[in-house]
């Protein structure tokens, strides 16, 4: 059984990235700027502001991750799955025909947005199916190959997406072929920016079937031990269950204090890292004059190519020690990938901010392992979707506020010719994070060692 759910998932996670494509966060930030700058109502101001509502969508979307875990608390799990994820395929489609102009913008922004509420359900969802179908020997092992997975396939569309937008847009290449056929159908003035909308419009629908296709494949998956976990579920004590208020979860962080001073760093680190996605396309769209397929280089393909020869080493380091000591060495990437943006950016270095690419992907790698499994150091197997709904909803409370701060810092700073400081704040708050983690890990450490228990154990 273990082997015929793994090969299930594994081929649905070939076709649903495809799909993801059209939600993440860095190649939709470059593809909103490029598509609508110039259109009608649209100014330099609100698309910085829909850039940064693009790079905090994901995390908004987990603040309804509360919600996600009380629908589906002692339900069929797989089935729920199945139907969230068919949800963000069609908020994916429906990109396709927002308008061109700043209220196609906005549209844009709202669709993503709602993608990532619905899959901020797979997310909180699925670590159950996980815990469940796997041995714990295995589970890091199994998580780090379907990621791994998952960001080869993201890597590969967002290449595909990039080279094909520029195409058109340069109308070379692909554009012979849709120019005559925009002629044909007469919509050859669709909009002012040319043939790249006809290439913009006719993208996201593909990407939409394949997600719907893995998520058919997808519901051919088996939660072993269903019904005596919904039973267990539905038997718990009141306050073991999750509440549609996105507050009530957090009794969880009155009642374990590990789990608390475990959140507050990452909450630390996370804002940090959250602020670095928007502008980073903005300096790379207007510092830099990157085309759609450099851009989505930087700020999605190589982090991606990078996570799954990354993943197997920290999937091997997490199996032997604990999420937080394994934190503690992990957070330093993301401090080195901040202060390499902000030297690129201030020295006009398009080679370090490809190295700081390269960094942040190999944090990643260690990071989407932590993310979805470091929970479960901490969480009783019944709790395991409430624990995760809290680290989710957290979050997606430090993904509305990391982005917009570095919008907001950017902008601030970009008239004076200093925008790449905002890299530097990023860096700032990192290193604050990462240095929270090494105090806990000692004190972590002397409370095992000395048979006490300490702030984090």
């Amino acid at each position: 059984m273990l082997r015929g759910n793994y090969a299930r998932e594994l081929m649905a996670w070939t076709f649903i990235p495809v799909m993801l494509a059209g939600l993440q966060s860095g190649a939709m930030a470059i593809i909103l700027i490029k598509t609508f700058a110039g259109l009608p109502g649209t100014t330099e101001q609100n698309l910085g502001l829909a850039v940064g509502t693009i790079g905090a969508s994901a995390a908004i979307g987990n603040l309804t991750s509360s919600l996600w875990a009380t629908v589906s608390w002692g339900r069929q799990k797989v089935r729920f799955i199945v139907w969230l994820m068919m949800a963000s395929a069609l908020c994916v489609g429906l990109i396709a025909f927002v308008p061109a102009n700043a209220t196609g913008a906005w549209m844009m922004v709202l669709l993503v947005l709602m993608g990532w509420v619905f899959w901020s359900g797979v997310i909180t969802i699925r670590t159950t199916v996980w815990r469940a179908n796997y041995p714990g020997s295995d589970r890091t092992q199994i998580a780090g190959r379907l990621a791994s997975v998952q960001a080869l396939v993201l890597a590969g569309a967002g290449f595909i997406i990039g080279w094909l937008l520029d195409e058109f847009s340069n109308q070379a290449g692909p554009a012979d072929w849709a120019a005559r056929f925009a002629t044909t159908i007469g919509i050859e003035d669709i909009s002012p920016t040319g043939l790249g909308q006809v290439a913009f419009r006719s993208i996201f629908p593909v990407l939409a079937l394949f997600g719907i296709v893995g998520a058919i494949i997808y519901a051919r998956v088996r939660l072993r031990g269903q019904s005596r976990l919904a039973r267990a579920e539905r038997a718990g004590e009141k306050h073991d269950r999750p509440s549609f208020n996105p507050l009530a979860a957090f009794t969880v962080l009155r009642r374990d204090r590990p789990y608390r001073w475990y959140m507050l760093c990452q909450f630390v680190l996370g804002t940090g890292n959250l602020m670095l996605a928007a502008p980073l396309a903005l300096v790379l769209t207007e510092q830099f004059g990157t085309s759609y397929l450099v851009g989505i280089l930087i700020t999605g393909i190589i982090p991606l190519l990078l996570m799954p020869l990354a993943i197997p080493g920290w999937a091997r380091l997490l199996a032997r020690i604990h999420v937080v000591r394994f934190r503690a060495f992990h957070s330093w990437l993301f401090v080195i990938s901040g202060l390499l943006f902000f030297t690129g950016t201030v020295l006009d270095m398009m080679p370090l901010m490809v190295l700081g690419a390269i960094t942040i992907g190999i944090g990643y790698g260690g990071g989407v392992l932590a993310w979805n499994l470091g929970h479960q150091h901490f969480a009783p197997a019944h709790q395991d979707a409430l624990y995760m709904s809290v680290h989710v909803t957290l979050t997606g409370i430090r993904g509305i506020i990391g982005p917009y701060i570095g919008v907001l810092v950017y902008e601030w700073l970009r008239p004076t010719g200093d925008g790449g400081w905002v890299f530097g704040v990023s860096a700032a708050l990192t290193t604050m994070g990462a240095i929270g983690f090494v105090f806990l890990d000692r004190a972590r450490r002397r409370a095992t060692e000395g048979g006490m228990p300490g702030p984090v154990q």
